[in-house]
């Protein structure tokens, strides 16, 4: 029967519920356990796919074509498992859930209240398809205190009741700020933190407390007295220079057996650390280093690319390389020459976006890509541009659009689809339908050309990789492009959408319609972004 691990957190937000979460899954996997990673969101958007990247940063999306936190996406780089639809929870799910049944009649005339209802529906989706695994560790997303949250913490409170005696602990999650007027790290917010959540019925077994510097024995103790919390169970989390060092950090902390001791696991398996071991010592001892060029649209807050930026660090470990990032907002190539900006970079990489605002500039990033023979990567709307860039500069379609800027386009090389095959489904989209659920969202098949460098790259014609938008290529354009030289390197099985296009002619210059990103691993990178690396890395040596 699975065990439950409940991470909670305390003080303030934003200090890494999920990447901790992630790490004590990747703790419990290296002991050999079979592990499990939720999210419960306490917000009432029914999922995070129409909120703006500066609300919420990165929508993750799912094999099956969920639009998820991204907390989802360390769950996943951390454990390598494929996250799903059943691993995030909205209140906004939940109560669209519980007003369908109710208009349906399920409740049979009863009235329909937080609790039972609300927390009932929580635990049936907490305690859902888990039989499988060892473990189940469950984030509820937010700050103890939070209004919104509150249903979340009742239904875990319950649970604790539920379930067989030693079936769950509770993991919280805090910070212990250091004072400079006073010379001290603080234990106040956190025991006001642990009170809180102990005044709504759950009391944490295990405190993993996060700091700037190393927390002394007698701020332990005293934590431990006033938290009513073993002292061994008083886990610094200190800043780590890489996320990737979290696991090892984590462990030597004891965390992880400190979880199993919690569950009166003795004795335990040994871990087996060899992997992240590894990893850590390539991130810290680099053979060389690139810089790369993200010219995006949301770059002021980079949590909108977390998988980005993590899949090129995977590219760089791939290459024993560092890999630098310079953010340029691209609307700045709507008014000023490139090459100050451009020049001096190793690869170029437009990533996916959404809207008119900054479309211009990426396609002068792409130009200047092309023309100085730059690594350049487009990703979805990356690619989108890319296309535009050939059409107006290459094949003489000088008013190239896309009808998501104009509907009216006298020259739609980029347009809506509203019908696609998701297998032998066809999927069909109303074009004034809702906006949320509504892209061709999850893994889709493609089949890549013979001989090509994407083919070469991938070592395979047949690939699948996952999507998030509402745009494509337009087919009835690809003649006139092809004959311009940008080759259509792979299609959708039925050939009729684009899924990739490179030159032949350039040293590295791909463009694709899914997010390879998001199935990218430290310990397994995907190959489009190794490979990418790799091409800035003979460019570094050229400059």
């Amino acid at each position: 029967m699975a065990r439950y691990v409940f991470i909670t957190g305390g003080v303030v937000s934003s200090l890494g519920k999920g990447l901790a979460s992630a790490a004590l899954g990747a703790l419990l996997q290296a002991r050999g356990y079979k592990v499990r990673l939720r999210k419960l969101d306490p917000y009432l958007n029914v999922d995070p796919g129409t909120m703006s990247p500066y609300q919420h940063g990165e929508c993750f999306v799912t094999d099956d074509g969920a639009e998820t936190d991204l907390d989802l996406g360390h769950y996943e780089r951390f454990t390598g498992r494929p996250a799903n639809q059943q691993d995030n929870i909205t209140t906004g799910r939940i109560y669209q859930d519980i007003i369908a049944s109710e208009r349906r009649g399920d409740y049979l005339g009863a009235t329909v209240q937080v609790i039972p209802h609300v927390t009932n529906k929580i635990k049936e989706f907490v305690l859902d398809g888990n039989e499988e695994y060892d473990f189940v560790l469950c984030e509820i997303g937010g700050t103890v205190g939070d209004i919104e949250a509150l249903p979340f913490f009742e239904s875990i409170r319950q649970l604790g009741n539920d379930l067989p005696r030693g079936g769950c602990i509770y993991v919280h999650l805090t910070l212990m700020p250091w004072i400079s007027a006073a010379g001290e790290l603080k234990t106040k917010p956190t025991q006001h933190s642990v009170k809180e959540l102990r005044s709504i019925g759950i009391q944490p077994d295990i405190l993993l407390v996060r700091a700037d510097r190393e927390i002394p024995a007698e701020e332990r103790r005293k934590l431990s007295l006033f938290c009513n919390v073993r002292e061994t169970a008083v886990i610094q989390a200190l800043d780590a220079q890489s996320i990737y060092d979290v696991p090892m950090t984590y462990h030597k902390e004891g965390l992880d057996q400190e979880v199993l001791d919690a569950f009166g696991i003795d004795p335990a398996p040994k871990p087996k650390m060899q992997m992240w071991d590894e990893i850590s010592h390539k991130i810290h001892n680099p053979e060389g280093e690139v810089t790369i060029a993200i010219v995006g649209k949301y770059t002021i807050l980079k949590d909108a690319y977390k998988s980005l930026i993590e899949a090129l660090q995977h590219g760089g470990i791939a290459n024993n390389v560092k890999v630098n990032l310079e953010w340029i907002e691209s609307e700045i190539f709507e008014k000023e020459d490139p090459s100050p900006w451009l020049s001096k970079v190793d690869g170029i990489l437009v990533p996916g976006g959404f809207g008119e605002r900054g479309s211009e500039g990426k396609i002068e990033a792409v130009r200047f890509a092309r023309e100085r023979k730059i690594p350049y990567f487009g990703i979805c709307f990356g690619m989108q541009m890319a296309v535009l860039e050939a059409a107006r500069n290459l094949a003489g379609i000088k008013n190239a659009a896309s009808t998501e800027f104009n509907d009216k386009a006298k020259e739609p090389v980029v347009g809506r689809m509203t019908e696609w095959l998701k297998g032998n489904m066809l999927e069909k989209r109303k074009e004034a339908g809702d906006l949320g659920g509504t892209m061709r969202l999850g893994a889709y098949d493609a089949v890549l050309k013979e001989g090509t460098k994407i083919a070469k790259i991938y070592g395979d014609t047949k690939i699948s990789d996952r999507h998030r938008h509402r745009y494509e290529v337009n087919i009835d354009y690809k003649e006139r492009l092809e004959a311009a030289g940008l080759v259509f390197s792979g299609m959708s099985p039925d050939g009729i959408l684009p899924e990739t296009i490179e030159y032949p002619d350039h040293p590295w210059f791909i463009g694709v319609q899914y997010h390879p990103e998001l199935k990218s691993r430290p310990f397994a990178p995907h190959p489009l972004f190794s490979s990418f690396i790799e091409a800035a890395l003979k460019q570094s040596r050229l400059v």
